[in-house]
């Protein structure tokens, strides 16, 4: 990353340190009416790392503690880093309340594999796991090719990503980017035009507004550099890197676009839950996030 975009991501996320835990916090999620996206991730990747018989394990990106306790308690050994050294700081007092104090533990950078040397004194790790991250990413190469270097032969990545196909169905300003930039890659200007015209008059390009922060001094997510990933693109990209692809893992389901929530009501978010873990093509398009999972060959 620049100097600048490093700052901003590190900025938004040493702001969030006091308030990440309650994003796994299924009694605040159901009382408070926030989506349980993070809820249900951990849930997606405890399974995935179960059955994969994940035994030792490196997160990059590791937040606030919660996953790397949640899989301790499963019997792996974790270690993990984070830009943010408040979050690395929760981590490491979360882990020490749980008499866990031997943890590899740092700040570092996922795109500087210099600042990543701690995480090898103990070896390769079966699995590598990067919530939130990829989208932060300006340099992927580097940043494949670090997780490459932290896993043994034959582990394997979890790398988390905003799914870019979602927005064709989102109905608003993100279909009329995707249809016109991806899509329409390399049509002439003129028919992107008539294109846009139609566009416009036909969806809600006025939506999503671009979120704010209550603190002026720190950046929101939509302020900061948060990359949207075509999953066959994504999919081509760890190829390239030496991955084989297992799976696909979605979540964040949307039973509707996410601009008819307040129409819909509650419905919208009991209906989107029940979507989850249904494990179907339709994943692809309905839910904003997913995991790609692959093998080191």
């Amino acid at each position: 990353m620049t100097d600048a975009t490093k700052s901003a991501v590190t900025a938004h996320y040493d702001g969030e340190v006091d308030f990440y835990t309650n994003m796994y916090d299924k009694a605040f999620l159901d009382k408070s009416g926030e989506y349980p996206s993070n809820y249900v991730r951990l849930g997606i990747l405890s399974n995935r790392l179960a059955q994969f018989g994940a035994k030792r394990l490196f997160e990059v990106g590791m937040g606030e503690g919660t996953p790397l306790l949640t899989w301790s308690k499963m019997g792996i050994e974790v270690a993990g880093c984070d830009l943010s050294e408040p979050m690395v700081e929760a981590t490491r007092a979360r882990l020490n309340r749980e008499g866990i104090k031997d943890a590899i533990l740092f700040v570092g950078d996922a795109e500087d594999a210099k600042t990543l040397t701690p995480a090898l004194r103990r070896g390769g790790y079966d699995a590598i796991i990067a919530n939130g991250v990829l989208p932060h990413i300006q340099k992927e190469t580097a940043f494949f090719e670090n997780l490459k270097m932290l896993l043994r032969p034959g582990g394997r990545i979890f790398v988390e990503f905003r799914n870019k196909l979602f927005s064709l169905f989102t109905l608003n300003r993100y279909s009329k980017e995707f249809i016109l930039e991806d899509l329409l890659a390399g049509v002439s200007a003129d028919v992107k035009k008539h294109v846009a015209e139609e566009l416009d008059r036909r969806l809600a390009t006025n939506l999503p507004p671009v979120r704010g922060h209550d603190d002026a001094d720190r950046p929101s997510y939509d302020q900061i550099l948060a990359k949207f990933h075509n999953p066959f693109e994504l999919e081509e990209t760890v190829a390239r890197h030496g991955f084989r692809t297992i799976g696909m893992q979605w979540y964040h389901y949307h039973a509707a676009p996410p601009m008819l929530a307040g129409k819909i009501g509650p419905g919208f978010r009991a209906e989107s839950i029940r979507l989850e873990h249904e494990a179907s093509w339709r994943g692809m398009f309905l839910c904003s996030a997913g995991i790609i999972e692959a093998e080191l060959i």
